[in-house]
């Protein structure tokens, strides 16, 4: 049976998030009804794994402007001596489901993501993540993330990510931030020559899952709901 997102189980600042200050209105009163009754509200498919549709390269950016800005990021990503590995579509995420894929010595993966069909104006914008996976999880903490997305993450991350929200910088202090952010809690895991890109992503995604499996916010639903309903805005 498909896993949907339970809209009940969410707090108001996380339903605001994932779906629109409007349509976050529009549902308080049925949400509100469920939580009394203590049911569920199926909200949008929550998949057990990501998927990956590499693409041919073209000129990105569904404006001359997000065209523009892809550019930008693309060549400070390069210039901070990233190594580019393609760009790939996700199917089972949200709207933003255009990411260009990095790797940054010695254990920083990166992603450029946008979509080239947004919904709305929160999601028109490109930005960038940073992750690093840690080597030693004493703190509680598995892995650092820093992005630039303009918006936060919903429903919240697992307790095992720290993560950190700064839409405003630009590539080389995001970069910058993110290593301080690591250092904090020790030394990230090295990438192996051959390391695969997308298991960092992949591994915290499961982190995401088990938290949200705890806070009752994931349910076996015969339907969820369609889209354009957004969904969960992860990895």
């Amino acid at each position: 049976m498909l896993r949907c997102l339970n809209l009940a189980a969410l707090t108001d600042e996380e339903l605001q998030l994932l779906v629109g200050e409007d349509r976050a209105v529009g549902l308080l009163p049925e949400i509100s009804r469920a939580r009394l009754d203590g049911r569920a509200v199926a909200g949008p498919p929550v998949h057990e794994h990501l998927t990956f549709e590499r693409l041919e390269e073209r000129a990105w950016g569904s404006t001359p402007e997000q065209a523009r800005s892809l550019g930008a990021l693309h060549a400070a990503m390069l210039a901070q001596g990233a190594e580019f590995h393609g760009t790939f579509y996700l199917p089972v995420i949200s709207e933003v489901r255009h990411l260009r894929a990095y790797t940054l010595e010695p254990d920083t993966t990166a992603a450029l993501r946008w979509s080239e069909t947004p919904e709305s104006a929160r999601t028109g914008r490109a930005y960038l993540q940073l992750m690093t996976w840690l080597r030693d999880r004493a703190s509680g903490v598995a892995c650092v993330r820093t992005t630039g997305s303009p918006t936060l993450s919903s429903p919240s991350l697992s307790e095992e990510i720290d993560q950190h929200h700064h839409p405003d910088a630009s590539p080389a202090e995001l970069l910058a931030l993110h290593r301080g952010y690591v250092l904090r809690h020790g030394r990230g895991q090295k990438l192996g020559a051959d390391a695969d890109w997308t298991r960092a992503w992949q591994a915290s995604h499961a982190l995401n899952l088990n938290a949200w499996v705890r806070r009752g916010l994931l349910i076996d639903a015969p339907v969820c709901a369609p889209d354009p309903a957004p969904r969960p805005a992860t990895p």
